[in-house]
């Protein structure tokens, strides 16, 4: 599957656009992670507990987000974006989407 935050795809037209595919997630860190955010947050320097948490939720989207270009048969996904939200303290959707479409070789 290719995937693209462009509007083309190099060597290919699109042949016809079959909609927004999307993948969401949503995640809050485990306790301990939390715990070791926190203390670092307070004493200063890099958040790696919450990098993790952040990478592993923008994969899962992805790779949802990918399965539903899939399922629609999508070849590409074009004009991919990734948006993230915070609804509730230390909750946070991560949202992966863009337009599904098929591919010709030009």
């Amino acid at each position: 599957m290719i995937v693209t935050t462009g509007n083309d795809v190099v060597g290919y037209a699109v042949a016809s656009t079959i909609g927004i595919v999307r993948g969401i997630v949503v995640r809050s860190p485990s306790i301990t992670q939390g715990l070791r955010g926190g203390l670092n947050a307070i004493l200063g320097g890099h958040l790696d507990a919450y990098d993790k948490v952040c990478e592993a939720a923008r994969e899962q989207a992805y790779q949802r987000m990918v399965k539903h270009a899939r399922e629609k048969g999508a070849d590409a996904v074009i004009a991919m974006r990734y948006d993230a939200t915070e609804f509730a303290p230390g909750v946070t959707e991560v949202l992966v989407y863009g337009t599904a479409v098929k591919l010709t070789r030009v």
